[in-house]
């Protein structure tokens, strides 16, 4: 080509850019080499006078506009609509931050944070000894206060275990590990809502109560605490204390995994976390060779066998081990935990499969060493078991999903043990469970996982946890929210002591309660934030006081509805993503 005719081809010619692109900015982004970049020739485009108006329109430009207001009128018309416009733009801003945001994962209709400031208040209806001033419950006081008088010691405190007024050390114990885990995971959603503080005070009235007890396991008189309809404020029969030796390997493992959680809970107080954790590592110490149950024995759980039977001590001890591992970092409470943990799965009872409750935390021991797997990488020699661990875990996810292990009643609720038992504890902590794993999930980057033939995604692990518990809050055929005081209608014949006698400042004896036993009007006092035992298998349920298969909570029970409710509950609005400190999201 002749020099002139170079020259002149060159200079009609639109300039070549470079440019490159990230996924994150979803556009094209200037580049300042063409060695990284692509190369975008603007002739491609239709022919215009300048190379700039040349770019194609998918690109975005920059264009200068002259404009000139030419009259008073005008320039009053100008000024008015630009006023408007910010203001609009100011209102809808300050709408979208203050107004509630809608939860991502639930209907319009479920609120959340209602729902879990509820539940924890159940807490405070249920607690024993020196009643505090400040407590959102006015129908309790002092009650209990000669707790382990018979024993020689001081056992006031703790918690009430249902509607009696029995204190169980081995469900309070459990459910201070689950309302500690839930802190542990998911701590900046309940400081968003303002419930830390909350959860924080019920789990050190529980911790101080299992730094008390030692191997005591209950607290009673089994004939008037079952037979008498009373008031704890009431009570003036001597309470019997039942004491375990160290054969109550379960028991023991129980309270080991209470203190180890909570002590991570109390980090911030440095002295108080010490004290725990190491009166953790005491009592694991002192776990014999000869190990059981703590029902074996007549004099340490006999009267506990018809309401708590414990029927395997080897998920207990490996759940111990597991926490005390996460509390000190220190691998041998690892190995005890994975040995005991798989030597455990093959001794499981076929009706506890895919059951976490106050008798079986195997699967929570599965998610557990999942995370230690995911998350803490201790490596060699546990990369074998963690990774069978996490194998375990998406089969436990999975018997949650497919309807071919598990069925459903009519209205959507998982049956997860058939056996006339409360079915809504089982469904509140497989929610907790599988939405707690989705986020794991979703913290790798990964979009679901398998197990043998079948798959699931994230969405619907959450999809799963939604549905369950927006059935215990009322999307169900009954209509009807079974967390007392949540909703237009939920139970009222609650079979609670303390929620069922006026408080009236009139001390009733055990003959007077059975007329609030049995009467069919409403509890006098809204027991709130109780999840109930809830429906049978067909959806039906009986709102009666004295049918407490349906009516009675507890707070086991209840343990697994809050963990459900903040693991549902959506992150802070200033964070998109789920931060643990369990785990260190930050």
């Amino acid at each position: 080509m002749p020099p002139a005719v170079s020259s002149a081809f060159e200079s009609e010619r639109a300039p070549v850019i470079y440019v490159h692109t990230v996924s994150e900015a979803g556009r094209l982004l200037p580049s300042a080499s063409q060695w990284n970049s692509i190369a975008l020739d603007f002739k491609l485009a239709p022919h215009s006078s300048t190379a700039y108006e040349s770019i194609p329109s998918q690109y975005p430009k920059s264009v200068d506009y002259d404009l000139v207001i030419t009259d008073r009128k005008h320039f009053h018309c100008f000024i008015f609509v630009l006023v408007t416009i910010i203001l609009a733009i100011l209102a809808a801003v300050l709408l979208v931050y203050f107004l509630p945001q809608k939860h991502k994962h639930q209907g319009s209709s479920i609120n959340l944070k209602v729902a879990i400031n509820q539940a924890l208040t159940f807490y405070d209806a249920q607690k024993s000894g020196h009643y505090p001033s400040n407590s959102p419950v006015k129908f309790r006081g002092d009650s209990g206060l000669q707790d382990g008088d018979s024993a020689n010691t001081d056992l006031t405190g703790g918690f009430y275990d249902s509607g009696n007024n029995i204190k169980f050390t081995f469900t309070t114990a459990y459910t201070m590990t689950l309302l500690s885990w839930t802190v542990m995971e998911y701590q900046s959603k309940y400081a968003d809502i303002g419930e830390l503080d909350h959860v924080r005070d019920i789990i050190r009235w529980g911790s101080d109560y299992l730094l008390k007890v030692g191997s005591t396991i209950r607290i009673n008189n089994e004939h008037s605490d079952l037979s008498c309809w009373q008031r704890p404020e009431d009570m003036k029969y001597e309470r019997s204390v039942s004491i375990c030796d160290g054969s109550a390997t379960d028991l023991a493992g129980e309270i080991v995994a209470a203190l180890s959680a909570a002590s991570m809970v109390f980090k911030d107080d440095r002295d108080y976390s010490k004290r725990l954790v190491e009166a953790a590592e005491r009592l694991f110490g002192a776990i014999p060779a000869k190990q059981g149950t703590y029902t074996m024995v007549d004099g340490c759980g006999k009267q506990a066998r018809m309401l708590y039977n414990s029927t395997s001590y080897q998920d207990e001890l490996a759940w111990g081990a597991t926490w005390l591992f996460l509390a000190t970092e220190d691998t041998n409470y690892l190995a005890t935990a994975t040995e005991t943990f798989f030597s455990a799965k093959g001794n499981e009872s076929s009706v506890d499969k895919g059951v976490v409750y106050w008798n079986n935390k195997l699967n929570a021991v599965e998610v557990l060493l999942t995370g230690i797997r995911y998350f803490r990488d201790p490596g060699f020699p546990y990369e074998d078991a963690l990774k069978l661990s996490s194998n375990l875990t998406e089969a436990h996810m999975c018997s949650y999903l497919f309807s071919k292990y598990f069925s459903r009643t009519p209205g959507g609720l998982i049956i997860l043990k058939p056996d006339n038992e409360p079915l809504l504890q089982f469904a509140a902590t497989a929610s907790f469970l599988s939405k707690l794993y989705s986020d794991y999930l979703d913290h790798l980057k990964m979009s679901g996982a398998s197990c043998e033939t079948d798959s699931f995604s994230v969405k619907m692990l959450r999809d799963f946890a939604t549905s369950q518990v927006n059935y215990i809050l009322g999307q169900n055929p009954m209509k009807m929210s079974y967390l007392v005081g949540y909703g237009d209608r939920y139970p009222v014949q609650v079979h609670h002591r303390s929620a069922s006698i006026p408080w009236n400042n009139q001390p009733y004896n055990c003959d007077d309660g059975k007329r609030w036993l049995n009467s069919k009007d409403p509890n006098p006092q809204v027991l709130l934030g109780a999840m109930v035992g809830g429906p049978d298998t067909n959806d039906n349920f009986m709102d009666q006081r004295t049918n407490q298969r349906f009516t009675e909570p507890n707070i086991a029970s209840n343990a697994g509805l809050v963990a459900a409710l903040i693991a549902l509950q959506d992150p802070p609005y200033n964070s998109r993503d789920v931060k643990s400190t369990l785990w260190g999201w930050t």
